[in-house]
């Protein structure tokens, strides 16, 4: 990863990097975030589930959801809304813009 940043704004990726409905894992400073692409847009959230500390990008995403992989918490990734229990904190979501390839993330 480029450690290109402007005005808070840091580069995460090139489009082509991020499968449909894979989360990628990355990391800006001491941030865990996971990039989503989702019909064709692109969403970010902290990675670290709300409920227990678990990597969410190595969850299950279905549709607009990610599914923790240790206790099955549910979170709607545009919100970052909690929508299926054991969790009952919403996920921080971070503001995501494309400039012609590159991915950019505000922290």
């Amino acid at each position: 990863m480029s450690e290109q940043s402007i005005a808070g704004w840091h580069y995460v990726a090139k489009t082509s990097e991020i499968e449909e409905d894979v989360p990628k894992a990355l990391r800006i400073g001491d941030l865990f975030i996971a990039v989503y692409k989702i019909a064709d847009r692109f969403y970010a959230t902290d990675d670290i589930c709300t409920h227990e500390f678990a990597m969410l990008s190595e969850g299950y995403v279905d549709g607009d959801v990610i599914e923790c992989p240790l206790h099955q918490a549910r979170f709607h990734i545009p919100s970052g809304k909690v929508v299926g229990p054991p969790a009952d904190k919403d996920l921080r979501t971070f503001a995501v813009k494309v400039v012609g390839e590159e991915i950019f993330v505000e922290v």
